[in-house]
């Protein structure tokens, strides 16, 4: 068999699993979450411009986001992508971060890291599934939700994330 005829091959098989490993599944039931962080971090190396620091973690906050409504105990937002924040957590000290180093390291200044943690459930007969999505399945659920619309879904390889969401027409 040929090197060409081969690769053709297993590109074909790659293809034909991708493909049959997504799902598409239309549901009215459902709720989406946006899970706002904000964390202190460090870095540390005998080298601060090292291209392999080490980092550290000190105090975070979070706040869950459900379904785009303002959730109790949001200090700050929305923001410009619809999501509610939690109160700054405490900046570590300067004692704290001494307390991290390691012989010979030097410490960066601590630095607030924001991230957020996208997931939506959804009934499937007796249990409730979730799955980790993505910033554009969340904004359709804050559209869609408040009439209630039914969305279709399309889920990942093997049906372990929410790739998509769109609006069905009733």
């Amino acid at each position: 068999m040929s090197n060409s005829w081969y690769g053709l091959m297993v590109v074909g098989g790659a293809i034909a699993i991708a493909l049959s490993g997504c799902s598409n599944l239309t549901i009215d039931q459902y709720e989406a979450t946006a899970k706002t962080i904000y964390t202190w971090q460090v870095k540390y190396a005998i080298d601060l411009n090292n291209k392999s620091p080490r980092f550290e973690t000190f105090a975070s906050t979070s706040l869950i986001n459900r379904n785009g409504i303002k959730p109790m105990g949001a200090v700050t937002g929305p923001d410009d992508r619809g999501l509610w924040w939690a109160a700054l957590p405490p900046r570590p000290t300067v004692d704290e971060v001494e307390q991290r180093k390691k012989s010979g390291e030097r410490a960066s200044t601590p630095e607030l890291i924001k991230s957020v943690e996208y997931q939506f459930s959804y009934p499937q007969g007796d249990r409730q599934v979730t799955l980790p999505t993505n910033y554009q399945v969340y904004r359709q659920v804050v559209k869609a939700y408040p009439t209630r619309t039914p969305l279709k879904l399309t889920l990942g390889v093997t049906d372990k994330s929410v790739e998509k969401a769109e609006l069905v027409n009733q």
